[in-house]
């Protein structure tokens, strides 16, 4: 839907600060799966983690995303996701060399206009959820950089500014033609 818009990029480098500044801005807003899911597995005791098992993770992100996708169609004007669809299958197909990502080249889009916060040390940091370290994030960066452009999407790298100028880069990218 092209008032999908995924904001995604490198672990650690500001997405969802950005998306809290969106929303504060009246903006629908899709928190991030992964997150979501750790805390859904810590509670019910799972083992779909991404330390624990990579495969079913990802697999239950695919799902989380889908889910959110039919919940945003209820809801009406720019809907800002926290990574989303491809960034799963993206994981899932590097995890098992399935080629996911082709299931989603005319299923499920999003606007062609994605957002990628770039790698940035100075603000990354791991955390209880967060466990991978900063080469890893910049690993997972480059396959995201590779895999919305072979899906059809263009990918807007977000430079390094505050979370209001951001803001305002993302809206003036999708308003102008």
């Amino acid at each position: 839907m092209n008032r999908f818009v995924v904001i995604s990029g490198c672990s650690g480098g500001g997405k969802s600060t950005l998306l809290t500044e969106l929303q504060r801005r009246g903006y629908n807003v899709v928190e991030e799966p992964g997150r979501r899911i750790i805390a859904e597995q810590r509670e019910s005791g799972g083992e779909s983690l991404p330390w624990r098992n990579p495969e079913a993770f990802a697999r239950r992100a695919i799902e989380v995303a889908l889910s959110d996708r039919a919940t945003a169609r209820k809801t009406t004007g720019w809907v800002f996701f926290d990574r989303g669809l491809i960034d799963a299958a993206a994981a899932l197909q590097h995890i098992t060399r399935e080629p996911t990502l082709a299931r989603f080249l005319h299923q499920h889009r999003y606007n062609t206009k994605v957002f990628l916060t770039p790698p940035w040390p100075e603000i990354f940091s791991q955390d209880a959820d967060r466990r991978h370290d900063f080469a890893s994030a910049v690993e997972e960066y480059d396959r995201l950089c590779a895999a919305y452009p072979s899906l059809g999407y263009e990918v807007h790298v977000l430079a390094k500014r505050s979370v209001a100028e951001r803001a305002d880069i993302v809206l003036a990218a999708l308003t102008s033609t």
